[in-house]
This record gives structure tokens, C-alpha cells and sequence, in this order.
């Protein structure tokens, strides 16, 4: 099956919902999770899905890739097991450096993030700080799982171990905290059995962010593309994108050959799934301007038209109003589009639209 860049583009805004109209209590990068970061983080991309859940039916955690993420909260237990290291391999390197001194002390990485949790449950038993956390656990630990902390002056339990550990200990994080609050999950039993399968991330992206590959799937989650092979599902088809060869969910074929043509002019977050994929020399072809959209400090959004990326924006936010600098990689008809999801993006900020700025 021959794909084009364009359907391929076209199917994920309409898997992803970024052309759904209307209300809706529910969205499919649920399934997934939707990355928590930055000003403008789940909430405006489920706001941008026509998705106006209640808050209390979400839950917000450390999941995929150490960072925080929103998910169903009738789930919890399911996405636990979904997000967890899948083998001794992948728990190593989903913690990084961390993994070497507890290698070094004969100590293996999942059992050491399964005794981290272990803490972590029993310390947290009403609302902690994590700096208050972090502390006990340095008190508790032993050596091969602390790291010292020049800020701090202190030996703290490294990042990513601390925030991998975290679900499976019953933890989730307090939307809007900072520095960070975790609370136990309220009647927490433990991780889930049997999850749901559309929950598996290697599942997930194929639906949602495909059609693609395991080196593109295992860069998502962080895993190696090994793990990501061994859990790669049967029932995939093989498709051409552009003349590479990539793979899509049966049940997305017909989609992907015929995916729908919507119009519409959404403000990217950042951190949007849409330009999580790892695939961005396809989402944006331009060289310099992906280095500019995907820089390391200081990220723009990104103006999507349609199903093509065609701009940038940054908020300046003073004083109750809301300006946004957008940069034009395309010439836009008119901008009226654009100044309506303007104004939608200050309403959901509390704030007021004062229009575009230059540089």
C-alpha cells in the first residue's frame, strides 16, 4: 500500500481530533496520555480536541518518559501497568545513568525501582512535597540508588528513577503544583493484571501516531527498539510512506486511504502529541525550521492549517492580556482563523486577547 506524505498527515489529525467539532467528554490521546507540560499543557490539547472532561475522572502522573501526563482515571491501575519498564533492558534505559551504580552493586534495575516504590508507598500517606519525599527516600536508601545533588547539597534518589517509581507506588501528581505535590491514589490496590490492549503504548502510537516504525516507536517511549520488536503487534500491515517503509494497524487501512480533509486552524502546544511524533522531518520539511520548532529551550507552539504545520507562535502575556508573536513559514489567506483561536486560547488562560506582536 502506497501512502503519500499528505494522507499520512491528514489520518493523524483525524485520529489525534484536532478537526472534531463539538463537545465531547472523551479523546482518543487518552490512550496514550496527553503530556502535562508548560502553561498550555493537557488542558489546551484536550480543549483543542472539543474534549471538556470532568476533572475529577482525570488523573495526572509520571508515565511515558519520565514526564507528566494526564490519563482516565477509572485507568489508573491499567496505564501502570502499560507504562512500566517491559524487561531488565528497558527499565535500564528508561533510567539512563542511574542504572549503572545499581549494575555496579550486583542490584537489578527492575527490582531497585520496585523497592524505590515500595518507599515511596509507604512514605506518602497524605499529600507530600517532592522535596520532602526525595529527602526521606535519601534517608532510606542506600548508596548505589542515591546521587548528590550540588543545589541541594545533599544525596537525592536520581530523577528518573524517582518519577518511574512513582505510579507503581500508588502515586499520582496534584494538577498545577509546584514544586511538585503526590498524593496516593485513592483506593489504590495496585498495578492492573490485564490492561486494556489499546493502552499498550507500541499499540497506541501505531494508531495514533502512525503509520511508523519501531526506531520511531521506541524513541517515543523511550525504550529499546528490541522491546518495542518483541511486543510489535500481529495485526499490522506493511505500507510505503514516500518510499519508506513503515507499518499501520489493520484496522486504520481504509482510514489511512481515504482520511478526511478538514480545514481547521489549531494552536499547537508545544508538547502536543501531534508534534511528539519522531518523525519530524515528515511533519515539517524544512531543515532550519525544525530546528527552530523542536529546540531544546524555549520551544515555540506550532500553527497547524488543515493538515500541515505552516508557523510558529510564543505567547507574551502581561498584565491580563494574552499576545501572541507568530511567525508565517507559509503565507496565510487572512488571519481570522487564527485570531479566533487566538482568543480561545487566552479564554482557557483567563486571560484577554490583545492581538498579534512583532518581533
Amino acid at each position: 500500500m502506497e501512502l503519500t506524505r499528505e494522507q499520512v498527515l491528514r489520518h493523524r489529525v483525524h485520529v489525534q481530533q484536532l478537526d472534531r467539532p463539538g463537545t465531547h467528554s472523551d479523546a482518543a490521546v487518552l490512550d496514550l496520555g496527553v503530556q502535562d507540560t508548560g502553561t498550555d499543557g493537557a488542558g489546551w490539547a484536550l480543549a483543542l480536541r472539543g474534549c471538556e472532561p470532568d476533572p475529577a475522572a482525570l488523573v495526572t502522573a509520571w508515565t511515558l518518559r519520565g514526564a507528566p501526563h494526564v490519563h482516565r482515571r477509572a485507568q489508573v491501575a491499567e496505564v501502570a501497568t502499560a507504562v512500566a519498564p517491559w524487561s531488565e533492558a528497558d527499565a535500564g534505559k528508561r533510567i539512563f545513568d542511574a542504572a549503572r551504580p545499581l549494575r555496579a552493586a550486583g542490584l537489578e534495575v527492575r527490582g531497585a525501582l520496585a523497592r524505590v516504590a515500595e518507599e515511596m508507598a509507604d512514605v506518602v500517606q497524605q499529600p507530600t512535597v517532592k522535596g520532602a519525599l526525595s529527602a526521606e527516600l535519601g534517608r532510606r536508601l542506600p548508596p548505589p540508588y542515591l546521587r548528590w545533588c550540588r543545589p541541594c547539597d545533599a544525596e537525592h534518589v536520581h530523577e528518573q528513577t524517582f518519577r518511574l517509581a512513582a505510579l507503581q507506588a500508588g502515586l499520582e501528581l496534584r494538577p498545577g503544583t509546584s514544586p511538585p505535590v503526590l498524593e496516593p491514589v485513592p483506593g489504590w490496590s495496585g498495578p492492573a493484571d490485564d490492561p486494556d490492549p489499546a493502552l499498550d503504548p507500541v499499540r497506541a502510537a501505531l494508531h495514533l501516531l502512525g503509520p511508523t516504525t519501531p526506531q520511531l516507536v521506541a524513541a517515543y517511549v523511550d525504550a529499546p527498539v528490541a522491546e518495542v520488536r518483541r511486543r510489535w503487534p500481529g495485526d499490522v500491515v506493511e505500507v510505503s510512506v514516500a518510499g519508506e517503509r513503515r507499518w499501520a494497524l489493520e484496522a486504520d487501512r481504509d482510514a489511512l486511504a481515504d482520511p478526511p480533509s478538514g480545514g481547521a486552524v489549531r494552536l499547537l502546544a508545544p508538547f502536543d502529541l501531534h508534534l511528539q511524533a519522531r518523525d519530524r522531518d515528515l511533519l515539517v520539511p524544512d531543515e532550519a525550521v525544525r530546528k527552530d520548532v523542536w529546540r531544546t529551550l524555549g520551544r515555540p507552539g506550532a500553527v497547524l492549517v488543515g493538515h500541515e504545520l505552516q508557523g510558529s507562535w510564543r505567547p507574551r502575556a502581561s498584565g491580563g492580556v494574552l499576545r501572541l508573536l507568530v511567525e508565517e513559514w507559509a503565507p496565510l489567506p487572512d488571519r481570522t482563523d487564527l485570531a479566533e483561536q487566538a482568543e480561545r486560547l487566552a479564554a482557557h488562560r483567563g486571560l484577554r486577547f490583545g492581538g498579534f506582536v512583532d518581533r
